[in-house]
């Protein structure tokens, strides 16, 4: 049965993830993904940490896709919300919506792919107890 989870982790704009047109560079909506991502793995009661050190792997990014809807600027309180999607064999996928809560905005749509390998980087299984959790945490994605 899979949990309706999905995670919340809030951001502040700083004055460096903006560029020259005042606007939050594109290339930061990657880094608050991760940053959501990490968040998520810890409420479903994984850590990241603990897998790469004591499973040996890690889960490598190979795909991602982000849809820019409305700028983010200096200062605004952003939350970054994460799903995970789909989770099947070596291969994971997670969901991120980034909201400005002031006014409720989506400012940012985007997909994550990644695929479980180990510290050769070579795909691997993801283990079972990591599995099953992500699976537990699946919710199919709205996005096809």
């Amino acid at each position: 049965m899979s949990h309706s989870v999905v995670g919340e982790t809030r951001v502040r704009v700083r004055y460096a993830e903006t560029d020259q047109m005042g606007v939050v560079y594109h290339a930061n909506y990657l880094i608050w993904f991760e940053v959501g991502r990490a968040e998520l793995i810890r409420q479903m009661g994984l850590d990241y940490k603990d897998m790469e050190r004591d499973e040996g792997c890690g889960i490598a990014v190979v795909e991602v896709t982000c849809r820019y809807k409305a700028p983010a600027r200096y200062d605004d309180e952003l939350i970054v919300k994460t799903r995970v999607t789909g989770a099947r064999g070596a291969v994971i996928k997670f969901a991120y919506e980034i909201v400005r809560p002031g006014d409720g905005v989506v400012l940012c749509e985007g997909t994550t792919v990644h695929v479980v390998v180990g510290r050769d980087m070579k795909k691997r299984a993801l283990p079972e107890r990591y599995a099953e959790r992500f699976r537990a945490f699946h919710i199919p994605s709205l996005q096809a």
